[in-house]
């Protein structure tokens, strides 16, 4: 008896799993379709005759010869995979998930897959793993080998995905960045799995996805009509969820373009579809400034929104409502990119100002093939598109972007030139850092002064601090009051005087109660830069300037106040910081990150004041590149004026005895 007893539940057990990622049909698709739809008439039949099934299966064979809806992203008659996307689909099989790039090696989610398996308390690691980055390199997997494996496995993952995700009604505010912990369970697995911007990039992969497996024989009536419902359900909670703003709301808007125009069979697709387009014709000019950069002045997000309103026209193309996006689109975007080219390297890459990761050129050259397209008469373009092969270069060299707070100091566009790029602009948004007045500078090949980066986003413990000393201010190239971090960031231009033997910025940032941070930068002969900080106000405190330095060896002495590179001849720089009596040097180990969770030690220098009085606090900086540092110049650097007076400033610089007056008047 007891045998017999043990054998029935084992049995309810097998067949309870066997249910958890079985098929079923989802007689609800049907009220969610639009059944007159052109094509659409034997199904609708049918489900009025009560015939579901039968319904299902004509829905398939409707899917399977449809032609008059394209995607941008997918050729199914040239379909290539790259070896690390076939490692992450045959990965994917034995249920190692391939979630984001900063976690390698990827880690297993167990056989009976668990959803919510969290290995380190990085958010990004799990809200990526919904993203399902394994899904559509399996589905390439499946067309290029015919093999049955991959499209079986991915229809049991996206089920058991749906069995073990329900969506539970959940305050929208708790999708943001940081919750305060007190959030569990299914609660706790919704903000993970449901938060918008996952739910859209889900929404974008699918369509290739439905694609790449529909002739399998594992996507069976039953399987779409679960997938249809599924995808549904997605589009729904993004209307109800939108972002508030930033790059995540331009995503989540383009993504709903893309749901509304690969299955215009739903009846709410005119509605996805014409929401995605309002909110980007809208945001163009909202998150874009007048100068073309993105509002959260972050190098890697101005891409991502570049391509993001590239995105939804390339979708547009494809399926005939280009119309709906007006000419000032297009000269936003192509704003976008001339910003971005004036603020890149000539080796193609950004500056990692703060969350930017390191760009490459090969991904660049792509990038601008692919605007040139959308652009063909602009000629700096195609410069950039074609290595320099066709097009022209801008007729100019030095650059500001006044709104937005970027300039770019550059007497050449080639790789021998010395280039600075300047951040100072206005209060931003949550991918920016506290860094007013930073800056990157590149010689002859070489970056020079790379910024630190951001290596984590968000998460618990460890992650959060990782994260908080990357975008602490005292690890950029600015100033701070007591090591702490700005109170306020919000830069004025005061001059920009991009021409000449003497090129000039001058930038003012309130930074903290009672003091406020003036830098003048002077871009002299083409050669060598001289910046000057001037603090000023009531607060008391140590006032500290900080540098960064390259990886590698460099010389110094603390005697007078210099740091010289010993590196390989080529790209090599000294710096030397003038200050008030009493001035200290420190130097501290540091951290450059150009990738997430990828950095390297360096040195942090910072030159320190105790300011005691109303007395403003005034250093020069003479940074002089050098291609050997035998041949590094002598210095010496000294204020003409002998308080700060709030309408100009004089210095006077002499390099190997040469003097050279700076000055200007506001």
């Amino acid at each position: 008896m007891n045998k017999t007893l043990k054998y029935i539940v084992l049995l309810a057990i097998a067949c309870f799993v066997g249910k958890a990622s079985a098929q079923e049909l989802k007689s609800e698709v049907f009220s969610i379709l639009n059944l007159d739809y052109p094509g659409l008439e034997k199904v609708k039949a049918l489900h009025q005759e009560g015939k579901d099934e039968d319904a299902a299966k004509a829905l398939l064979d409707y899917y399977r010869a449809r032609t008059n809806v394209k995607t941008p992203d997918i050729n199914l008659n040239k379909v290539t995979i790259s070896k690390e996307e076939q490692q992450w689909a045959d990965d994917g099989l034995k249920h190692t998930f391939f979630v984001h790039k900063g976690y390698q090696p990827s880690y297993n989610y167990g056989e009976d897959i668990n959803w919510q398996y969290w290995p380190v308390k990085d958010n990004e690691l799990r809200w990526q793993l919904h993203r399902h980055k394994w899904f559509t390199p399996m589905g390439k997997a499946y067309r290029i080998s015919g093999d049955e494996k991959y499209a079986k496995e991915w229809a049991h993952q996206y089920i058991d995905w749906i069995k073990k995700n329900p969506l539970v009604k959940m305050d929208k505010k708790e999708y943001e960045l940081l919750s305060d912990g007190k959030i569990k369970g299914e609660i706790e697995n919704v903000r993970f799995a449901w938060r918008p911007l996952e739910v859209s990039n889900r929404l974008q992969d699918q369509t290739s996805q439905f694609q790449l497996f529909l002739p399998s024989p594992s996507f069976t009536p039953d399987f779409l009509t679960e997938f249809l419902v599924n995808y549904h359900k997605h589009a729904i909670h993004i209307l109800a969820n939108y972002s508030d703003q930033g790059n995540h709301l331009l995503f989540e808007a383009q993504r709903m373009i893309y749901a509304g125009a690969f299955f215009p069979e739903f009846k709410d697709a005119p509605a996805w579809r014409k929401s995605g387009i309002d909110i980007l014709n809208r945001e163009i000019h909202v998150q874009v400034y007048e100068d073309g950069g993105q509002f959260e002045l972050d190098p890697h997000y101005h891409l991502a929104a570049i391509n993001i309103f590239c995105k939804a026209l390339g979708i547009a193309d494809a399926n005939g409502f280009r119309k709906e996006f007006p000419q000032d689109y297009l000269d936003t975007i192509e704003s976008m990119i001339m910003f971005y080219a004036n603020i890149s390297f000539p080796d193609y890459t950004n500056p990692c100002f703060s969350d930017a990761k390191l760009t490459t050129k090969k991904e660049m050259v792509k990038n601008y093939k692919a605007w040139s397209k959308l652009f063909p008469k602009n000629q700096a373009i195609k410069y950039f598109a074609t290595e320099g092969k066709e097009g022209a270069l801008p007729d100019y060299m030095s650059k500001g972007f006044l709104k937005s707070g970027f300039f770019v100091f550059r007497n050449s566009w080639g790789m021998d030139a010395t280039q600075m790029v300047v951040k100072a602009g206005p209060k931003a948004f949550w991918h920016c850092q506290p860094d007013n007045g930073t800056f990157e500078l590149w010689f002859n090949g070489k970056n020079l002064f790379p910024d630190s980066g951001s290596y984590v986003y968000a998460g618990e413990g460890e992650v959060m601090e990782q994260r908080n000393w990357h975008r602490q201010t005292c690890v950029h190239n600015t100033v701070t009051l007591n090591n702490k971090n700005l109170d306020t960031t919000e830069s004025v231009t005061k001059l920009w005087q991009p021409e000449g033997a003497i090129q000039t910025l001058v930038t003012e940032n309130p930074s903290y109660k009672n003091l406020k941070h003036r830098r003048s930068v002077f871009f002299v002969d083409n050669t060598y830069f001289v910046i000057v900080d001037e603090m000023i106000g009531s607060a008391k405190g140590s006032i500290n300037l900080h540098y960064q330095m390259p990886k590698g060896e460099i010389a110094n002495s603390r005697e007078d106040m210099t740091f010289l590179t010993q590196f390989e001849d080529g790209s090599n720089m000294k710096l030397q910081c003038f200050g008030p009596d009493g001035m200290s040097m420190k130097k501290e180990p540091g951290w450059c990150s150009t990738a997430y969770r990828k950095r390297y030690k360096r040195m942090n220098v910072s030159f320190n004041v105790k300011k005691d009085g109303e007395e403003a606090v005034r250093y020069i900086t003479v940074i002089y590149p050098v291609k050997k540092s035998a041949d590094a110049p002598k210095f010496a650097a000294k204020f003409k004026n002998k308080a700060f007076d709030e309408n100009g400033l004089e210095v006077e610089v002499k390099v190997n005895g040469k003097k050279q007056s700076l000055k200007y008047k506001l």
